[in-house]
C-alpha cells in the first residue's frame, strides 16, 4: 500500500488532491487511505462514475488522465483512422468537469488524436450529437448526470454515436490499467491548438444542434403552441439555454423558467438530489407552474439527457407522469404522425408492456432490449431496415430518444416533442391525462412499480434459489412463462422452451395470468435485488377511471406483498 501511495503522490498533477492525500497520511487515517487505494474505479459500459477525491478509487485529474490515455490507445488500436476522425469532448457544470474535460483533450491530442472540445458547458445530447456530425471516432462527456454533488463521471460514446457496449468496455479498461503504469502523455491546449489538433466547439456548433433538432420531421407538428403554457427547470444543470431556445423556435411563447435553478451550479443548492425522480426535486417547478397557471411543469436533469414532466389535473394540482406514461404517450403520438407500418419503436425489459400493444395496434414493428440506453440505441441500429426505420425508444427511468439525430437519450428534443403533443391535445380540448385514459381503455390500465429488497448479508444467491425451485404461481396468479436471461431460455407452463436472443444478464421475468409481470434482478455486488412489477387491468363496462385505478392499485399492492413474502 505504501509504495502505491508514494507512486500516486509522484504522479498526481493536482495540488488539491495531493494535499488531501498528504493530510490523510499525516493524520494516520489508514482506513480512508485503504478504501481509496484497495481498488480502482471500475470502467464499464457507462464509463466511470464515482466520488471526487484522491486515489485510484475516486474521480480526480490523474484517474481522468489515465482513463483518457487508455481510451486513446484503444481507439488507435481499434480504428485505423481514429487520429484523423477525432474525439468530441464536452462537460457539465460540476466544479471539476471543465478541468477533467481539458485534461482529456490534453492527453488525447498528445497521442496525435484530433479533439473537438466544447468552449463551455454542454448538455450530454449536444456532445453525443457531435459523433455523427463530425464522423468522429468517439465522444467523451464529463458528467455525473443526476448523481449527488460529490460525484463526477466520464461517459464514452463509440463511433456509431451510441454509448459503448461490450467488448469495448473491457478493452478500454485493460488499456487504462496499462496506462496507469506508464508516464502520462500530455500536451498543453495552446500547443494542441497550434498543432491543429484541438478544435474549439463554439456557439456555431451549438446552433448546428439547434437547427438539426428544429429540422427533425418528427418535431414539425405545430398545433397552437402559443395556447399552451409550461414551467421549466434545468435543475441547476446545463439545459436551460437550449431548452428555452428550442421551445421558442417552435412557437411556445408561454415558458416560465425557475430562476433559482436556471444556471449551472454543481452544488445543487435547492434540491437534496438533482434527480427529477426523487421526492421533492420537482417542487419548485410545480410551484411555478401553479403560480403562472401552466398546464405542464417540465424538467431536465442536470446534463439534460433525461426529461420529466408533471401535468395539471382536473383539481388544479400537478402530478408527475411516470417514464412509462410519457413513453406510451410518445409512442402513440409519434406513430399517429407517421406511416406507422414502416416504423420501429422499442423499450427495455423493465419498461411497460403498453408500448408493444400500442405498436401492434398501429402496425409498427416493436423491439425490446436489456436495461440501459446503450442497448436501446445499439440494437435499434441493427434492427432497423429500409422497411422499418427507427422512430422512438424509451426506458422507464425518464430516458427518451426521438428519431436518430442523437443515438442516446435526449431530454431536450423530448421536451419539445412533449410540449407539441400536449399542445395538440390542448387544441382538441383534451389533456395528457385524457389521452392516457383513452390508451388504457383501449389496451388495459397498466400500472408499474419498482422495489429494492435488502437480503440477509450471508443469504445464498436468490437467483440460484429461484432457478432451483421456480414458482408455479405468484400472488394467486399462474405463472405462464418464465424468461431467464442468464440461461437465455424462455420456458412455458407446458414445459416447452425456446432461446432468448438478447445478451445474457442475471434477470428473471415471470409472465402471469391476466397480463401481470414480475421481474427479478439480483445485484451482482450486494445482498439485494431489484423487483419490477406490472399489472394490467381491463376496464369493466361503464367503469370510471378512478375505480379502475383503485382496483389496479389494490392488485399491485397484493402482488408486491405476496411476492416479497415468497422470496
Amino acid at each position: 500500500m505504501n509504495s502505491q501511495v508514494t507512486h500516486w503522490l509522484a504522479r498526481d498533477p493536482d495540488p488539491k488532491t495531493r494535499q488531501e492525500l498528504q493530510q490523510l497520511i499525516d493524520t494516520q487515517q489508514d482506513a480512508q487511505i485503504a478504501e481509496r487505494f484497495q481498488s480502482r474505479l471500475e470502467f464499464g459500459t457507462a464509463g466511470l462514475r464515482g466520488k471526487v477525491g484522491c486515489g485510484p478509487n475516486r474521480m480526480n485529474r490523474l484517474v481522468i488522465q489515465e482513463t483518457a490515455a487508455g481510451l486513446g490507445h484503444y481507439l488507435i488500436a481499434q480504428l485505423p483512422d481514429a487520429k484523423n476522425r477525432g474525439v468530441v469532448i464536452g462537460y457539465d457544470g460540476r466544479p471539476d468537469s471543465k478541468q477533467f474535460a481539458h485534461d482529456t483533450a490534453s492527453v488525447l491530442t498528445s497521442l496525435g488524436i484530433k479533439t473537438y472540445l466544447t468552449y463551455q458547458v454542454a448538455a450530454t445530447p449536444i456532445v453525443a450529437f457531435g459523433v455523427l456530425h463530425f464522423n468522429a471516432a468517439a465522444a467523451v462527456v464529463v458528467t455525473a448526470s443526476h448523481n449527488p454533488p460529490e460525484y463526477n463521471g466520464f461517459k464514452v460514446y463509440w463511433e456509431n454515436g451510441a454509448q459503448i457496449i461490450p467488448p469495448h468496455d473491457a478493452g478500454i479498461a485493460a488499456c487504462i490499467d496499462q496506462a496507469a503504469q506508464q508516464a502520462i502523455p500530455y500536451l498543453a491546449l495552446e500547443q494542441a491548438e497550434q498543432q491543429g489538433l484541438l478544435h474549439w466547439l463554439r456557439d456555431e456548433y451549438y446552433q448546428t444542434y439547434r437547427k438539426t433538432i428544429g429540422a427533425s420531421p418528427l418535431l414539425q407538428h405545430h398545433t397552437k403552441p402559443q395556447a399552451l403554457s409550461l414551467a421549466y427547470t434545468a435543475m441547476h444543470g446545463v439545459g436551460a439555454n437550449m431548452a428555452e431556445t428550442l421551445l421558442a423556435d417552435v412557437g411556445f411563447t408561454h415558458v416560465s423558467s425557475v430562476k433559482e435553478q436556471r444556471e449551472p451550479d454543481g452544488t445543487f443548492p435547492t434540491v437534496n438530489f438533482p434527480n427529477p425522480e426523487e421526492a421533492g426535486a420537482m417542487d419548485m417547478v410545480m410551484a411555478l407552474a401553479k403560480k403562472v397557471g401552466a398546464q405542464l411543469a417540465c424538467a431536465n436533469d442536470p446534463d439534460a439527457d433525461r426529461f420529466a414532466v408533471a401535468a395539471r389535473k382536473a383539481d388544479g394540482e400537478y402530478q408527475m407522469l411516470t417514464g412509462d406514461q410519457v413513453g406510451s404517450l410518445f409512442g402513440h403520438y409519434l406513430l399517429s404522425q407517421t406511416d406507422a407500418r414502416r416504423q420501429l419503436v422499442g423499450n427495455t425489459i423493465v419498461s411497460s408492456s403498453l408500448l408493444s400493444k400500442i405498436a401492434a395496434a398501429h402496425g409498427a414493428r416493436y423491439y425490446q432490449t436489456l436495461t440501459g440506453f446503450k442497448w436501446l440505441t445499439n440494437v435499434a441500429m441493427q434492427e432497423q431496415t429500409e422497411q422499418h426505420q427507427f422512430l422512438f425508444a424509451y426506458e422507464e427511468a425518464l430516458g427518451y430518444t426521438i428519431g436518430s439525430t442523437v443515438w442516446d437519450k435526449d431530454g431536450l428534443s423530448a421536451l419539445v416533442a412533449f410540449a407539441q403533443l400536449a399542445a395538440e391535445l390542448n387544441a382538441q380540448g383534451k389533456t395528457v391525462w385524457d389521452q392516457l385514459e383513452a390508451l388504457y381503455r383501449q389496451h388495459g390500465l397498466h400500472v408499474n412499480a419498482q422495489r429494492s429488497i435488502a437480503l440477509a448479508p450471508n443469504s445464498p444467491p436468490v437467483g440460484d434459489k429461484l432457478r432451483a425451485t421456480p414458482p408455479t404461481d405468484i400472488a394467486g396468479r399462474k405463472v405462464l412463462i418464465v424468461e431467464d436471461f442468464k440461461l437465455a431460455r424462455r420456458t412455458f407452463a407446458d414445459g416447452k422452451t425456446e432461446t432468448i436472443t438478447l445478451p445474457t444478464s442475471d434477470v428473471l421475468i415471470y409472465h402471469l395470468d391476466g397480463g401481470a409481470r414480475v421481474i427479478v434482478r439480483p445485484s451482482g455486488t450486494e445482498p439485494k435485488l431489484k423487483c419490477y412489477y406490472e399489472v394490467v387491468t381491463p376496464f369493466a363496462a361503464g367503469e370510471d377511471f378512478v375505480s379502475a385505478q383503485e382496483r389496479a392499485d389494490e392488485q399491485m399492492s397484493l402482488l408486491i406483498a405476496e411476492h416479497q413474502t415468497s422470496l
